[in-house]
Parts: C-alpha cells; structure tokens; sequence
C-alpha cells in the first residue's frame, strides 16, 4: 500500500523545528553595562532560572509531541481533507507554545504566576484535544490507517493519549492554587508519554502478528 502522507509529515518536521527554534529567542544575554564582573554576571544569570525553566519544559514537550506525531503517522497510510485540517491545528497549537513560554518565564516568581500558568496548561489542553481529534480522524475511516493494524492496536493508541485529557485539565483547574505543582504534573505527564510512546511501535508490531 502506497504512503500518501509524506508530504504532511515532511511538512509537520518543518513546523515542529520551526516551533522549537523559537523558544530560544526568549533566552535573553544579560546587559553587559551591568554585569562588569564575574559575581554580577552569575547572579544576573542565576535570576534569569524562570526562564530557562519555561525553556526547558517547552522544549521537551514540543519534542515529544514530535514523536508521537511522527509515531502516530507510522500508522496513517492515507489522508483527507479532515485529516490534514486536524494536523494543521495540531501544528498551529504547536507554534503557539512559544507566547505561554514567554509569559511563564517573566511572570513566573510574581503574584501573576497563576494567570501564566492557566494560560500555558490551557494551551496543553487545547494540543492534547487536538491530538486526540487527529487520531479520531484517522481511526474513524479505517481505510486511511495501514491495513494491516488491528482493532486492539487502534485502541490501545486511543487510550495512551485520552488519559493526557484528564491530567492536563487537573494541571489546568490547579494552576490557580499551586502553580508550581500544575507545572509539575504536567512535566509528570510528558515523561511518561515519552516512556510509552514505544506503544505506538508495539501497536504496529502487534498489527504484524494479528
């Protein structure tokens, strides 16, 4: 069976790269006028840890989205319109995280943290909805999926990312009274989705064996 999605993955890679590139733009070199010595550079460094905080979360989640997406497409052989519209919301979504980023690494520490981190485990809601509509998609009309892949490879993908529903609308509701903690369980969260996404290959492998 003929792969028609190479151009929507080779297009998605783009914008995923596209996506993580500019997190780095919000890494800001402390002013040199200010930092004329060893100690005052290291401190202006060390103030600046919000920032590489909201980096590093940003870019690992990015990341992993990135291999579910690219595992996810190792099971989609075909594409429609619907298909490609709900990729291209997942990638919208995607090269938003940059703005929730800047907004958790300067608010982050001040009495408008909660509002940054509703903003951004809002944002993760939204991807993981969208995610989860992608798959729905594709796993609705059979006929867009590799023929060999059964109907317990299909569920066992579903489940691995509707429990990303539940968790990221706690993180969300809890952003309002510990922020650190909503940060926290949604780090918890893309760890063990970077743990599991091994089941999308045990899903093809499976799909073999049925």
């Amino acid at each position: 069976m003929e792969k028609e999605t190479a151009r929507i993955e080779g297009f998605s890679d783009g914008v995923f790269a596209i996506a993580i590139t500019l997190l780095v733009l919000e890494l800001r070199i402390p002013a040199a006028e200010s930092n004329n010595n060893p100690q005052a550079l290291i401190n202006s460094l060390l103030a600046q840890w919000p920032s590489f905080l909201a980096f590093s979360l940003s870019f690992f989640s990015i990341f992993i989205m990135w291999v579910n997406h690219h595992k996810m497409f190792k099971q989609i052989y075909r594409r429609n319109s619907t298909l490609m519209f709900a990729n291209g919301l997942i990638l919208f979504l995607a090269t938003c995280v940059s703005y929730p980023t800047a907004l958790l690494a300067r608010y982050y520490g001040t009495p408008s943290v909660t509002v940054a981190v509703a903003v951004y485990t809002g944002l993760f809601v939204l991807i993981n909805l969208a995610f989860n509509l992608l798959w729905g998609i594709a796993s609705r009309n059979r006929t867009l999926l590799r023929p060999e892949i059964s109907e317990v490879a299909i569920k066992k993908i579903r489940r691995n990312y509707q429990y990303g529903i539940p968790v990221h609308l706690s993180a969300f509701l809890l952003s309002f009274c510990w922020p650190g903690g909503a940060l926290i369980l949604c780090a918890g969260l893309w760890t063990y989705w970077a743990f599991t996404s091994r089941k999308l290959d045990l899903s093809a492998n499976l799909a073999k064996r049925s």
